[in-house]
């Protein structure tokens, strides 16, 4: 390839989830467009199943993880009274979520 031209058409990979995260349940709305937006998430903590449905998405974008496509979105969440970031991440070919923090 003359001048480097096409060498870099892979989709970049942003590797293996990095930091603590657990498996969640999530209720999301989608809008006509197909944009996705989390609306309530469920998890368990300590043997009880826990609930945060105050959620704002700061931003969204699509990713890669270890050539997973993905969602993930930088959210402030409201738990227990206390704003915590969280990033809320969809695996799109394992229909899976995960909470990263």
């Amino acid at each position: 390839m003359a001048f480097g031209i096409g060498v870099n058409t892979k989709e970049a990979d942003s590797g293996p989830v990095r930091g603590r995260q657990i498996e969640i349940a999530c209720k999301c709305w989608f809008t006509s467009t197909g944009r996705s937006m989390p609306m309530m998430i469920k998890f368990q903590s300590e043997g009880r199943v826990e609930k945060i449905d105050e959620i704002h998405v700061n931003y969204m974008e699509e990713k890669r993880y270890n050539g997973i496509a993905s969602v993930e979105y930088d959210c402030t969440v409201c738990f227990e009274g206390i704003r915590r970031d969280v990033k809320l991440v969809f695996f799109k070919d394992e229909c899976r979520w995960i909470m990263r923090f």
